[in-house]
């Protein structure tokens, strides 16, 4: 029996959901490294303890999040969706608090501790948001192909968030942080000595700047929480009732990290993951003090990800017509001439721009095809294990753990590196060491895990000879469910 087709507004209100994560994610992807370093003016050995230790703290909160749902009951709203809504105002204002700056009086060891804080409440809180909203994906109704659609209608307008959000970000501090630059034509060579009032102004422009572009982004955030909860309803299904799991914690993680699909795609995910992350971190850096484009990267981000949108599209068609893995492979290629060009050329804004057209694109494949591919997996675990129900969350927060533990091993390899290679906020010119650490960060080091990356996938098990087959089984499963509680 066919299960009743997902109609378009509950895709499009899913989709709308997914916008906070990415708005937030890529705003502190791409911005949080240089505002640490530059607009703080933490060390480079503070910075990587913040931004590693924050996202290792979601080593404890994503797969603990995502147990105490499985344990939770469902309620009158559902099981997913009170989680999403209470914790939406603690992410508002914990995100707000990351981008606010204390007073410079404040000793280094307190700005670190506020810092290291705000960030972590800041994860936890985002936890508690997205897990339920990725484990949404499995109790929207309709069939594996409405899955597959409301998946792309998701990714589509989260890269298109991550515009929103990284054009919003860019548009409203990347001309305070060129008028910054600038100020490097003092005659003593340093950056906002404290000395010059003119230098003072900038600089507390540019960390007002910061305040405002994470109010407007959290008002957006606001506003994409409710559009989800007045249009989403869950649907339970056969083999996913949407109560309570009666197994412990440890029983559950054996369950799921046993299941060998789950690991090959974790694997690949995190590799892919890293490797996007690295690049991204150190772009703003990269075109700042490497590629003489100071005040330009903004224009470069938003690009790329205009790109990455409207590529959504054509990645869906090409997954559907040759499959998920085939899309994965020529995907990621796309963005390894990119990198090396990006690396090998500089002062030249033209030749950028087409390699970032060409990185979007390969950036679209990495929204889209692992959480197309995950619902994938927990199919293939729950028509093995029918009697281990209720771990949806669960597989769905060590995914989402291992895309932010990424990020934070990201932003900590290449803050750590900067910090042994030399690099000081205060320098207008930086030592040949710290221009080959970017380098290196912007090409070979990606390069190389996404070979990994694309390694690990050629051993992953779901082909789409096995969805068909999934396919048949879901239907018969819902099928035997029906007749055997006819009421």
């Amino acid at each position: 029996m066919q299960p009743a087709p997902l109609p378009f507004y509950r895709k499009l209100c899913y989709a709308v959901g997914g916008a906070p994560y990415q708005m937030t994610g890529n705003a502190l992807g791409f911005f949080l490294q240089i505002f640490l370093l530059d607009v703080v003016q933490l060390e480079p050995f503070h910075s990587s303890l913040i931004l590693f230790l924050g996202r290792a703290w979601d080593a404890v909160t994503d797969p603990a999040v995502g147990f105490l749902i499985s344990k939770s009951p469902r309620r009158r709203l559902g099981k997913l969706v009170p989680w999403i809504v209470s914790s939406t105002p603690f992410g508002v204002v914990f995100y707000c608090l990351v981008w606010s700056t204390p007073s410079d009086a404040m000793p280094v060891s307190l700005k670190f501790l506020w810092y290291l804080t705000m960030y972590c409440f800041f994860q936890t809180s985002m936890s508690c948001y997205h897990v339920p909203y990725s484990s949404l994906t499995m109790f929207l109704g309709g069939n594996q192909r409405d899955r597959d659609s409301a998946t792309a209608y998701r990714m589509g307008v989260e890269v298109f968030s991550t515009l929103v959000g990284s054009g919003i970000q860019g548009q409203i501090v990347g001309g305070y942080h060129a008028s910054m630059m600038k100020s490097c034509s003092v005659p003593n060579g340093t950056l906002y000595n404290g000395t010059s009032p003119g230098l003072t102004d900038t600089l507390e422009n540019t960390r007002r700047a910061y305040v405002i572009a994470s109010v407007v982004l959290g008002s957006l955030y606001c506003l994409a929480c409710l559009i989800l909860f007045l249009g989403v309803k869950e649907q339970p299904g056969p083999l996913s009732p949407l109560g309570r799991t009666q197994l412990p914690f440890c029983h559950s993680l054996r369950l799921i990290l046993g299941h060998l699909p789950y690991v090959w795609l974790l694997g690949g995910f995190l590799f892919m993951s890293l490797a996007f992350q690295i690049a991204q971190g150190i772009f703003a850096f990269f075109c700042t003090h490497a590629a003489g484009l100071a005040g330009r990267f903004q224009h470069l981000v938003l690009i790329m990800l205009v790109v990455a949108s409207l590529s959504i599209p054509f990645w869906q068609w090409f997954l559907v017509r040759f499959g998920k893995k085939p899309a994965v492979f020529v995907g990621l290629s796309l963005i390894i001439p990119a990198l090396i060009v990006i690396t090998v050329v500089s002062h030249n804004f033209l030749v950028f721009v087409f390699m970032v057209i060409l990185a979007g694109c390969s950036m679209a494949v990495l929204y889209l095809l692992p959480w197309s591919m995950l619902p994938d997996v927990v199919d293939d675990f729950r028509l093995k294990n029918p009697n281990y129900l209720n771990l949806e969350a669960f597989f769905y927060s060590f995914y989402v753990f291992f895309n932010k533990f990424a990020g934070g091993l990201s932003l900590g390899i290449s803050t750590m590196s900067l910090h042994f290679a030399g690099y000081r906020a205060s320098d207008c010119t930086h030592n040949p060491s710290v221009i080959l650490t970017l380098q290196i960060l912007m090409a070979p080091v990606p390069i190389t895990l996404l070979l990994i990356a694309m390694a690990i996938f050629c051993f992953y098990p779901i082909d789409e000879e096995r969805r068909k087959q999934m396919r048949v089984e879901m239907e018969a499963a819902g099928h035997w469910v029906k007749n055997e509680n006819p009421g």
